[in-house]
């Protein structure tokens, strides 16, 4: 019986024992495809020689050194190839150990901007209705993934929201793009007037969302709208592409496909590729600057902040990236992916909608196409999905709860960037192959 205590407490999982590429090995002999690079993190695959190796030399050299007493050259170096690749304005970085401990240390740094800038009075986010953003109390308070919060809710600070822009669903038939957008950014601007724009700290959000929506892309001009807004009650922009950056979309950052600068960037996940647990917040310039000319120090510090085994293994990451460009990579086979998945679901009458960029793309299924209605949550068709996919050797990101934290299933297909043409018809099939068979237990 196992100690652990699992997502499930009523299973263990299968033992991994090993993988190499973009597969997974099981202690029963079991081989999967990694479709979703475990939780869109494993982006350069497993076992990659140069990521090992480049942990090993800093094991070697150096294990450890708190930062209370000392730096480090790999998370100096790091940090420094970060802001270099990072949108304009960007000026630091803090090295954390996750995605949720990067949201939670982005809404501390937006909190001491403003308190060290004399406006003690902004203590509110604002945030979108189906979004997820960590774990942590603080990262669970903006999100709004409602079964995550439920249990917690008391806990949580008040967080006012407003919708998601999420197309598929709530664009009205006859409105167009544009006035779709329109009404977002009004509503957006209206929420910011009603809560006191001298009350807001800022607003966080996805560029493109990922655990909670299935890869949901923005409108056009969504978020340059956004960023007007922002500027226009100079209130931050946060945005978080824990799941999504790190050229998860075939650019570092995702919201470089929107020509946006955000004044706060989480990053995590395919920061590391999973080779060790770390993240990160890009921080504006003008907000490291006010906190130099002020305290002079950053009042949030964990034990393993800047942790030069992880630092070292991220930086390899970041140059085995640029060395064998695979940001291309990520654009070519993207391409290709959204190509086979609308040859095998694009007339599906339980696929509504396949959405996404580069390797970041989801499935959003339905019990009607034509009216767009979801399976009943009940069914759990999600877990279904998974299930079946696992027992096929493939593993995918499916999940419920895509409408509205409870009605609607997506799958989230986030392959390694080294995956092969010939390896993503294999996903492609083996998927079909799972959908097809979950559909048959609720029919």
């Amino acid at each position: 019986m196992s100690r652990i205590l699992h997502r499930s407490l009523r299973q263990t999982p299968p033992m991994a024992i090993g993988g190499e590429g973009i597969y997974l090995h099981d202690s029963q002999g079991n081989t999967y495809i990694d479709a979703s690079s475990g939780a869109a993190v494993s982006s350069l695959g497993h076992g990659h020689p140069d990521v090992i190796a480049a942990m090993h030399a800093q094991i070697d050299a150096c294990a450890y050194a708190h930062t209370g007493f000392f730096t480090t050259g790999a998370a100096e170096e790091l940090a420094q190839r970060l802001v270099a690749q990072a949108p304009a304005g960007i000026g630091g970085a803090s090295l954390v150990a996750g995605g949720s401990e990067a949201m939670e240390t982005a809404l501390k740094l937006a909190r001491q901007y403003f308190v060290e800038g004399g406006e003690e009075q902004r203590t509110l986010f604002i945030a979108r209705r189906q979004s997820y953003h960590g774990s942590t109390l603080g990262a669970l308070a903006v999100g709004d993934d409602a079964w995550r919060r439920q249990p917690f809710a008391p806990l949580l600070i008040d967080v006012p929201r407003v919708s998601p822009c999420y197309e598929y669903r709530y664009r009205e038939e006859g409105q167009s793009l544009d006035q779709y957008t329109a009404m977002l950014l009004d509503e957006l601007e209206a929420e910011i007037l009603r809560a006191g724009p001298e009350r807001v700290l800022g607003f966080c959000a996805e560029p493109i969302v990922g655990a909670s929506g299935g890869a949901i892309p923005p409108t056009p001009g969504y978020f340059h709208g956004v960023r007007t807004l922002c500027d226009k009650y100079g209130i931050l922009f946060i945005a978080d592409e824990v799941m999504c950056g790190m050229g998860r979309t075939g650019t570092m950052f995702a919201i470089e496909h929107d020509g946006v600068a955000p004044d706060l960037i989480a990053v995590g996940k395919g920061l590391g590729a999973g080779y060790q647990p770390i993240g990160a917040v890009l921080v504006n310039g003008a907000v490291v600057e006010r906190l130099q000319r002020g305290s002079g120090a950053f009042l949030h510090r964990h034990t393993y902040t800047s942790h030069p085994v992880a630092a070292a293994a991220a930086l390899a990451v970041l140059q085995v990236i640029e060395r064998d460009d695979l940001l291309e990579q990520v654009k070519k086979r993207g391409g290709t992916l959204r190509r086979m998945l609308g040859d095998v679901f694009c007339a599906h009458p339980h696929v509504g909608d396949i959405r996404g960029r580069g390797l970041f793309l989801g499935l959003e299924l339905v019990r009607d196409r034509a009216s767009r209605e979801p399976f009943a949550p009940e069914l759990q068709l999600h877990a279904r999905v998974k299930a079946k996919a696992m027992e096929r050797g493939l593993m995918v990101y499916a999940a419920g709860g895509t409408i509205d934290g409870r009605r609607g299933d997506h799958v989230l297909l986030a392959p390694p960037f080294i995956v092969s043409a010939v390896q993503l018809s294999e996903i492609v099939t083996r998927l079909d192959e799972a959908i097809k068979a979950a559909i048959r237990e609720v029919s």
